[in-house]
C-alpha cells in the first residue's frame, strides 16, 4: 500500500559540508514509523507535471517512534530539486511528502558479515541502520562501512562514525578519498571491500550511491564468488 501524502515542517537546518545540508522535518502525524534504510518522496513546486516534481531521499535518522526525521541533501549543480531546496527552504518552511517506502532495509538476522558500501549521500540509510543496531543492541557479525568521496571536505558524519566505532563491537569505518592525499585510505571503495572479504566468509553487500559505483561493485563482488542474493542495492540519481 502506497503511503498518503502529508505535510512536514522544517524545524532545523545545518550545513554538514560545503555542499550538503541536514534537514530535520516534523511530520503532521504524532509518530512516523519506518524501517532503517527506507526513504521519503518530496513533492516540490518545480514542474507542472507532478511526477517530475518528485524527489526521493533516504531517511538519515533512525526510527525512534517520534514524528521527526532527518534528510541529508546535497546541492547538485543542475538539479532542479536540490537548487529549489537550498534556495527556498528555510526553518519553518513546509514540505509535501510521502513515505516511508522502500525495501533497502536490514535483513531480519545479521548472521553474516555486513558490508555497507556507499558514496556521497548514500551514507544516509547506513547511518540510520548503524544507529538502530547500536540502540537496540542487534546481534551481528562484523560490520564495515566503506564510504567513498573526493576530498576531506566531502566527508559526511565522519566524527559520528568514529564514535560509533567505539560503541558498536565489530564495527569498522573505512573512509576513502579519490582526489586528495591524506593519512587515510586513498582511491575508490572497491579495493577495500575486496581485501576485507578476501577470505570469502559469508557476507551481505549493501550498496548505495551512484550507478557507476554500484555497477562496478556488483561485477567485482560476483567475480569474487559471491551470489546475486548476497547483493542489495539502492541507486541514487
Amino acid at each position: 500500500m502506497i503511503p498518503q501524502w502529508q505535510n512536514g515542517t522544517v524545524v532545523r537546518i545545518e550545513q554538514e559540508t560545503h555542499n550538503t545540508r541536514r534537514y530535520w522535518i516534523r511530520l503532521e502525524d504524532e509518530t512516523f514509523p519506518f524501517k532503517a534504510g527506507q526513504f521519503v518522496t518530496l513533492d516540490l513546486p518545480i514542474h507542472e507535471q507532478r511526477n517530475k516534481r518528485w524527489r526521493s531521499y533516504s531517511i538519515a535518522s533512525m526510527p525512534d517512534g517520534s514524528s521527526e526525521i532527518e534528510l541529508l541533501i546535497s546541492l547538485v549543480e543542475d538539479g532542479a530539486g536540490s537548487n529549489y531546496i537550498f534556495k527556498e527552504i528555510q526553518e519553518g518552511s513546509n514540505f509535501t511528502m510521502r513515505g516511508p517506502q522502500g525495501v533497502f532495509v536490514l535483513p531480519e538476522h545479521l548472521d553474516r558479515d555486513l558490508y555497507l558500501i556507499c558514496t556521497g549521500t548514500g551514507i544516509a540509510p547506513f547511518r540510520s541502520m548503524l544507529h538502530y543496531i547500536h540502540k537496540h543492541q542487534v546481534p551481528h557479525e562484523k560490520l564495515h562501512l566503506i564510504f567513498g568521496c573526493r576530498t576531506r571536505k566531502d566527508l559526511l558524519y565522519a566524527h559520528e562514525m568514529r564514535e560509533l566505532e567505539k560503541l558498536i563491537p565489530g564495527f569498522q569505518y573505512h573512509p576513502t578519498l579519490s582526489r586528495e592525499d591524506w593519512d587515510g585510505k586513498k582511491g575508490y571503495v572497491h579495493p577495500i571491500y575486496e581485501e576485507l572479504a578476501s577470505e570469502r566468509h559469508p557476507g551481505l553487500f549493501m550498496l548505495c550511491g551512484w550507478r557507476a559505483m554500484i555497477d562496478e561493485a556488483k561485477e567485482r563482488i560476483l567475480g569474487m564468488g559471491y551470489d546475486k542474493k548476497d547483493i542489495h542495492l539502492e541507486l541514487y540519481g
